[in-house]
């Protein structure tokens, strides 16, 4: 059985990313898309984060975790779409080695974090559905806090063993990435030597940080579901629905593709497949999360009106 060398053997000292076209004036196209769409999704996430930290009612668990959830989005998105805003206009689009395991290992780690972050959104809204007179006595700051934090330890833990076996892989020949980022699947492809072993590695990461965290989150909207018909007034009942609805739709958006993509085999990866996908779990993603939770959220609204000074002129 091959084990990883206790040594990194790469020959390869930079990669080159393809990115989605060769033709200078696709790319032009391109960058302005891409520039608006990272632009409109770091100021939304940011109004957000920003909003939810000036406005006092907004002090609960529900936004502590909205904001959170925020923060993870630009970090997200910020890993991998600026660079590919200079390959786009650049002649150049290599990447250094140690450059492409610092995106890959930030990505994942920021990719992984939201994957249970949404565990605990689904647990909130589980809470304030199911339980809504103790909501604020079982999710205190204090266990807030802890989830937040054991959250993103996990999920950079496991991001550092995926980019760990990922990088022993020896890469001595081809350096040509067919993607706009250094993804784990598509660097991995480039290896000079079977990675059997570390599909397997990532396929048991994946059931830890995919799938588990997908069936608490099934289990949580079905205990939720079996509150909400019992509830007989008709009004209470779509209230208490529409405060899943935003989850569920990020939920929908980010596992889906990212599923798709981390857990199937080597043996069926589809580069131009894959590049197109992507975009939904990491640029998409990110820029709906401000659109999704704010429109239908009255309070949101409010602290926007209550911060530029227009709540009066509402009214």
């Amino acid at each position: 059985m091959w084990m990883p060398p206790v040594q990194n053997q790469s020959w390869v000292s930079e990669f080159i990313l393809l990115g989605f076209s060769s033709d200078p004036t696709s790319n032009r196209v391109l960058f302005i898309a891409f520039l608006l769409l990272y632009l409109s999704s770091v100021l939304g996430n940011g109004l957000i984060v920003t909003l939810i930290c000036l406005d006092m009612h907004l002090h609960t668990p529900m936004y502590f975790f909205l904001c959170i959830l925020s923060l993870l989005d630009m970090g997200y998105i910020s890993t991998t779409v600026p660079q590919m805003l200079v390959h786009l206009l650049a002649q150049s689009q290599t990447i250094s080695f140690a450059g492409c395991w610092l995106q890959m290992f930030a990505f994942s780690a920021l990719g992984l974090t939201e994957c249970i972050f949404f565990v605990i959104m689904a647990y909130d809204r589980y809470i304030a559905i199911c339980y809504p007179l103790r909501y604020t006595v079982i999710l205190n700051w204090g266990l807030c806090t802890r989830l937040a934090a054991g959250t993103c330890t996990c999920g950079f833990f496991f991001s550092l063993i995926h980019t760990f076996f990922t990088l022993q892989l020896p890469y001595c020949g081809p350096n040509v990435v067919n993607h706009y980022f250094c993804e784990g699947p598509s660097v991995r492809s480039l290896a000079c030597m079977d990675t059997h072993l570390i599909e397997i590695v990532d396929l048991v990461i994946s059931v830890f940080m995919v799938v588990v965290p997908l069936s608490l989150i099934v289990a949580s909207y079905v205990c939720i579901a079996q509150s909400i018909f019992k509830i007989k007034s008709v009004r209470g009942r779509c209230k208490a629905f529409s405060t899943c609805a935003s989850h569920l739709t990020m939920v929908s958006f980010f596992y889906a593709p990212a599923t798709y993509i981390y857990m199937r085999p080597n043996s069926s990866y589809s580069p131009e497949q894959d590049k197109q996908i992507s975009l939904f779990y990491n640029v998409f993603t990110a820029l709906l999360n401000p659109v999704v939770y704010s429109l239908r959220n009255k309070d949101i609204k409010g602290a926007f009106l209550k911060v530029m000074g227009w709540s009066r002129v509402a009214r």
